[in-house]
């Protein structure tokens, strides 16, 4: 008698195992919080190609939060209340803003701007850098259009935009221009940013989120643009220069793969960029009546025509 009961016990907890699995309530193993530093269109195309790596075992909780101090610290406080085995951080600001808030849960990043500069490795971070080469694409503008005055579009609330501010800087004598800071809170003020030859807009969430406001800028005035995120070359952004996605998305879930499979971000190193693209968005350089040199276009890989 105590043998038919055991197993009856035993068909019972099979069965309760596979109703858990069953279509539409699905068993997940580990969760995976996702947080944005912005809602944009780069930190969209990372998150797709990490979920398509790490496939439909695993449970992905996103967050959008707005790019403001206090959405990052909402959205990094749900993720870790909602128990995530790994947090996957887009973007310095919700990256930094994540460390802050755990030092257990790992933490891996992407889409992070010189990660270095920063102290972002530690005990529980790890990521893929997105770093580009600002020399590179400050001489790629100069040769679109001499500039005298570059307008840089920025946020004192992301310090990787001030970090990429000096790397900026650091081309004036060089080349020959004056940076003038335009720094965003909540938008693109088209009234404010003028009296600049060109514009470059930094990795800035609120100015990949009003990406329209700044290509509208530059043809009214008639000048050149650049972007050191993609997401903006085809509304209107002439020059752009970005960590590939689908790099950075797959670099990311094997990193994340390694954590789950018991490896410790502190033992992991931060990787550096491979593919960077370079997209030129002839078809609107043309519009405003720019010519692009040849040794510009033959340096994009790709040509919006």
């Amino acid at each position: 008698m105590g043998l038919k009961i055991k197993a009856h016990k035993a068909i019972v907890v099979v069965l309760f195992a596979m109703l858990l699995a069953a279509p539409g309530q699905p068993a997940f193993a580990k969760s995976i919080g996702v947080i944005m530093t912005a809602d944009t269109q780069y930190y969209r195309d990372i998150s797709k190609v990490l979920g398509d790596a790490l496939g439909k075992d695993v449970e992905i909780i996103v967050q959008k939060p707005q790019p403001d101090p206090m959405s990052w610290t909402n959205a990094a406080r749900k993720v870790v209340g909602a128990g995530a085995s790994v947090i996957v951080t887009l973007g310095a600001p919700a990256t930094l803003t994540t460390m802050k808030e755990t030092s257990d849960v790992p933490i891996i990043f992407g889409g992070v701007y010189d990660p270095d500069s920063m102290n972002m490795t530690g005990k529980n971070a790890t990521g893929m850098s997105s770093s580009v080469p600002i020399d590179k694409v400050i001489k790629q503008l100069s040769e679109i259009s001499k500039f005298a005055k570059l307008g840089i579009i920025f946020s004192k609330s992301e310090k990787d935009t001030i970090i990429q501010i000096r790397d900026i800087k650091k081309n004036e004598a060089a080349v020959g221009f004056e940076s003038v800071m335009f720094s965003v809170t909540d938008q693109v003020n088209k009234d404010e940013i003028k009296g600049v030859n060109a514009l470059l807009l930094t990795t800035c969430g609120v100015g990949m989120m009003n990406i329209k406001n700044v290509v509208d800028i530059a043809r009214r005035d008639k000048i050149p643009t650049a972007a050191l995120m993609s997401g903006g070359e085809n509304t209107g952004i002439i020059l752009t220069f970005s960590a590939d996605p689908k790099e950075q998305g797959e670099g990311i879930a094997e990193i994340v793969k390694k954590v789950l499979g018991g490896a410790k971000p502190a033992d992991l190193a931060v990787k550096q960029p491979k593919q960077i693209q370079v997209i030129l968005n002839l078809k609107e350089a043309k519009a405003i009546g720019l010519s692009i040199p040849a040794s510009v276009q033959g340096a994009a890989s790709k040509v919006i025509e």
